[in-house]
């Protein structure tokens, strides 16, 4: 990984620790015994090993650079300026789950798509999004359970599937994500994938009335299945998109999703109703790819709680969770590469 700034090592890491400390008394993770970031961090690093300067999870990514275009329609809903008609600044990055950055990112289903929006007003708006509309648990507890369900046997390499399926078994609300993966054919590019917010967030108007959201980025290019044979490559998914920026721009419509009084705002396994009221908010345009290796997303960790006014976190304890690995995360990686400037140094 290239290497970085001291001073900015400094400001990084002691963010992170700002962050994951707060986060960690806000979900009750200081108390002994109980879940921590630290914990789901490891449970990773079991699963793919320990591979420094990376992060411990969606390893494997690319940076990519443009910028959204609000249309104004949701400042009705959201004194948030990136709602407004203006184009803002976007800093993304696009990966595949699993904490090892060689991996094949092909070999997943899942893509994803971090987006960090600069506001005119100086505001960040983070948010890590899927391809899948629900997540596979709504506990951080079953989250951890799930990462030691899933730990590779020593003997072959993969996760034991009787202890996979007892982990589903004893999991039911895992059975929609499960559903939508078994019935959607893994999508051909980042660029033609839909990605979803999948927790849902409060939309905050200029007289403080809070309306549950979701929101999902609607690609303008037309979905098509990854085609047999595709994983003979090493990165396929980003080969493909060196392609198409190279002819233009891609572009996805911001679409929020409005929650009726009795949906559920705290459980990321259940998908509202596809009748709810969608607004579109504007344009998302992505127009350049940089390798994460000196890209400009390599050192953002994409909080989704890092929200401008006019957004707010719901009651979703995934989260704080993902707020406080995301952290931890941040802190491992950002240090590995202040020890590798350190000793840098010492050979100069």
């Amino acid at each position: 990984m290239a290497a970085v700034p001291k001073a900015a090592v400094v400001v990084i890491a002691a963010t992170a620790v700002t962050l994951a400390a707060a986060y960690a008394y806000a979900a009750g993770w200081s108390d002994p015994g109980r879940l921590t970031p630290k914990k789901i961090v490891l449970g990773f690093q079991d699963n793919f090993g320990v591979h420094e300067g990376y992060r411990r999870n969606h390893a494997n990514g690319v940076c990519v650079t443009g910028y959204f275009e609000g249309n104004g329609v949701a400042s009705r809903y959201s004194t948030a300026a990136v709602f407004a008609p203006v184009r803002t600044p976007v800093i993304g990055r696009f990966a595949v789950p699993g904490g090892n950055p060689s991996i094949q990112d092909a070999s997943s289903p899942v893509r994803s798509l971090a987006l960090q929006f600069s506001l005119p007003n100086g505001e960040q708006w983070r948010t890590g999004m899927n391809s899948t509309p629900v997540f596979a648990v709504n506990t951080p507890q079953a989250f951890y359970a799930n990462l030691q369900a899933a730990r590779p046997d020593p003997a072959t390499g993969k996760p034991d599937p009787a202890r996979l399926k007892a982990f589903f078994d004893g999991h039911p609300e895992t059975a929609p994500f499960r559903a939508w993966v078994k019935a959607h054919a893994p999508s051909s590019s980042f660029i033609n994938t839909k990605f979803y917010s999948i927790n849902a967030f409060w939309l905050v108007d200029a007289a403080g009335h809070r309306q549950a959201a979701r929101w999902a980025l609607q690609p303008e290019a037309e979905y098509l299945p990854l085609k047999e044979g595709a994983q003979a490559a090493p990165n396929p998914l980003q080969d493909e998109l060196v392609q198409q920026l190279a002819q233009g721009p891609a572009h996805w419509r911001l679409l929020l999703q409005l929650a009726a009084p009795l949906d559920p705002v705290d459980d990321a396994t259940r998908a509202w109703p596809e009748s709810r009221q969608l607004i579109d908010a504007g344009r998302l345009t992505l127009e350049h790819l940089v390798a994460q290796a000196d890209g400009p997303c390599r050192d953002i960790n994409f909080d989704p709680t890092i929200l401008p006014r006019g957004i707010e976190v719901s009651g979703d304890p995934l989260l704080a969770a993902r707020s406080g690995a995301y952290a931890r995360s941040h802190l491992l990686r950002t240090g590995e590469e202040a020890r590798q400037l350190a000793a840098q140094g010492e050979v100069r």
